[in-house]
C-alpha cells in the first residue's frame, strides 16, 4: 500500500513540475485551441487531438464510477479531486488517491448519483463513446501532423502525456482493488485482465462488474429466539 502511494506521489510531483515548466496556459495558441475543442469547432483541428482531449473527459468518468462510492467511506470526500481532474487531469485526481485509506466495505444506501454510476449502462455508454472517438481519430486523424504538434505545442504534448499517465495510475491505486473487493471479486486474473489493457480494460470492467451491494446502516441481525417449552 505504501509502495503504491510512493509511486503515485512520484508521478504526481514529476508531472506537476513538468507541466509548470512548460507553462501551457502562457502559450498564445492554448486558449483558442481549448475554446474550439469545447465548442465543437473541430473543422481545422486534427481528429487525433480532438479524441485525446475528450478521452480526458472519459477518464474522470471512469474514476467517478469507483471513487464516489469509495468517498462515502472516507474522511476525505471525492468530489473536489474529481472536479479538479476535469480541468487538470492527473494533477487534480491524484491528491484524493494519495490521501484516501484502503477500504473494502460499503455501508448505507446508494443515492441517485451512486445508483447511476453503478449501473452497467453507464459503463456501456462510456465504452461506446470511447470506441467512437477512437474510430474518429483513426479515420480522420493525421498522424504526421499529430507528432509534429506533440513536439511543438505544449498543450497537445501535456494532454497526450496526461492520457498515458491516467492509464498507468488506474491499476496502481488501491481504489480499483477495493472496488473489486466490495463486489465480491477475489480472482486476481480479473485484476490483471483490467490492468494490462489500458483504457478499455477499465471500461469493460464497468460494463461487467456486479452491482454494489447495499447495507442499511444500523441494521441488526436478529438471532433466533430459543424455543419455548
Amino acid at each position: 500500500m505504501m509502495a503504491r502511494k510512493i509511486v503515485l506521489f512520484s508521478i504526481w510531483i514529476a508531472f506537476t513540475s513538468y507541466t509548470i515548466s512548460l507553462a501551457p496556459l502562457d502559450q498564445p495558441d492554448t486558449w483558442p485551441l481549448v475554446q474550439k475543442l469545447l465548442t465543437l469547432q473541430w473543422a481545422d483541428i486534427n481528429a487525433i487531438i480532438v479524441s485525446i482531449f475528450w478521452f480526458m473527459g472519459i477518464w474522470p468518468m471512469i474514476f467517478a464510477c469507483l471513487m464516489f462510492a469509495d468517498g462515502k467511506m472516507q474522511k476525505k470526500r471525492a468530489w473536489p479531486s474529481w472536479v479538479a481532474s476535469n480541468g487538470m487531469g492527473i494533477i487534480g485526481m491524484t491528491p484524493y488517491l494519495l490521501l484516501r485509506e484502503s477500504n473494502q466495505e460499503f455501508d448505507g444506501k446508494k443515492d441517485k448519483l451512486l445508483r447511476s454510476l453503478d449501473q452497467r449502462s453507464t459503463g456501456i455508454a462510456l465504452l461506446f463513446t470511447t470506441l467512437g472517438l477512437f474510430a474518429y481519430a483513426f479515420i480522420a486523424g493525421n498522424w504526421g501532423d499529430y507528432v509534429q504538434q506533440f513536439q511543438t505545442r505544449a498543450f497537445v504534448h501535456l494532454i497526450s502525456l496526461d492520457f498515458c499517465l491516467m492509464c498507468l495510475i488506474f491499476p496502481i491505486t488501491s481504489l480499483f482493488d477495493d472496488d473489486m473487493a466490495r463486489r465480491g471479486l477475489k480472482d486476481a486474473r480479473i485484476f490483471w485482465a483490467v490492468a494490462l489493457v489500458p483504457l478499455f480494460g477499465p471500461l469493460i470492467y464497468l460494463c461487467l462488474r456486479p452491482p454494489l451491494p447495499e447495507v442499511e446502516i444500523g441494521r441488526q441481525q436478529e438471532s433466533p429466539l430459543p424455543a419455548m417449552s
